[in-house]
């Protein structure tokens, strides 16, 4: 049994994750082993992931005051709580690839702040660029422009070396 003051304590340190939070999952986890759990943990560390099992009664109330209040009608049973903190794919992309290998992970909630969506929008939540990725592709898009005014300028000093280097061989050839 929790006493008041860790139930506080459990509040305040969900309630302020959730507050910096891009996306919030939950999932049943129950037949879960020990160790695939643990596992899930490691994985959501690595991925910057804040991943916790917490009362159903304590997360309600924690994500109260947040962007992610509309969660607080659907958690119902034992669920793990995964805030995605630095990207919002981070968590689903976590959760949906560990429960590929693990069936007994089943997602119920998925959510975006202020919006409530389908347990099967984790996929395509998964699917969405990192950061590092996003800026990459951005970085692409902005390149490309000028990129090819670059080669139109250079074209035309190109199609005259290529000219001469052809009348060079169609004389020598002679």
């Amino acid at each position: 049994m929790l006493s008041l003051e860790e139930k506080k304590a459990i509040v305040a340190d969900v309630a302020a994750r959730a507050s910096t939070a891009q996306s919030a999952i939950a999932a049943e986890y129950a037949g879960l082993s020990v160790d695939q759990l643990t596992k899930l943990r490691n994985n959501a560390r690595k991925a910057g992931v804040y991943l916790r099992v917490v009362k159903n009664t304590l997360a309600r109330r924690a994500v109260a005051d947040t962007e992610f209040a509309c969660i607080q009608d659907v958690l119902t049973g034992p669920l793990i709580l995964a805030l995605s903190t630095e990207e919002p794919g981070a968590a689903a992309r976590v959760m949906t690839d560990f429960a590929k290998d693990n069936d007994k992970l089943v997602i119920k909630v998925v959510a975006l702040p202020g919006k409530l969506l389908q347990p099967a929008d984790a996929k395509r939540l998964a699917t969405l660029p990192t950061r590092n990725e996003a800026i990459s592709q951005l970085m692409a898009v902005m390149k490309a422009p000028i990129s090819k005014f670059v080669r139109t300028l250079a074209e035309p000093a190109n199609k005259l070396a290529r000219t001469v280097a052809a009348v060079r061989d169609q004389k020598q050839g002679a």
